[in-house]
């Protein structure tokens, strides 16, 4: 009987520390495929940076995550202008968040110590008959 809840503990804690860690990847991987998507359909470039942090923000709160966890980055490439979105630009969407390891206590500080950072990019390319409206 001791045994076996000596084996158990470490394998539920670690079956719960992999789905964290899964939702994490997952909501990151998500939010930045969505904020790309949104991102280079805007009509304007104010409004892509509203649609693609509504799509971050809508991305991560479906796994729990909130949208102030996480940092993005959006970047044109393949633009003569320097204006993002333009006209057969491509986007990037990179996404990091910090999952905090579950049951770690906030003693001395661990919490943000323990966690594991997880990164996820996307690409998207504007239409080349993309115009500013």
């Amino acid at each position: 009987m001791t045994a076996g809840l000596i084996l158990l503990v470490p394998l539920v804690y670690l079956i719960v520390t992999l789905a964290s860690v899964q939702a994490g990847a997952l909501a990151a991987e998500g939010a930045a495929r969505q904020a790309a998507r949104v991102f280079v359909q805007a009509p304007s470039p104010d409004e892509a940076s509203v649609r693609a942090a509504r799509a971050v923000e809508f991305g991560l709160a479906d796994y729990g995550i909130p949208a102030e966890a996480a940092s993005v980055a959006i970047s044109c490439g393949g633009t003569s202008t320097g204006e993002c979105p333009a006209r057969n630009s491509v986007v990037t969407v990179t996404i990091r968040i910090d999952v905090t390891l579950p049951l770690v206590p906030d003693v001395l500080d661990l919490s943000t110590a323990a966690t594991i950072p997880i990164q996820a990019t996307a690409k998207q390319q504007v239409s080349r008959f993309w115009s500013e409206r």
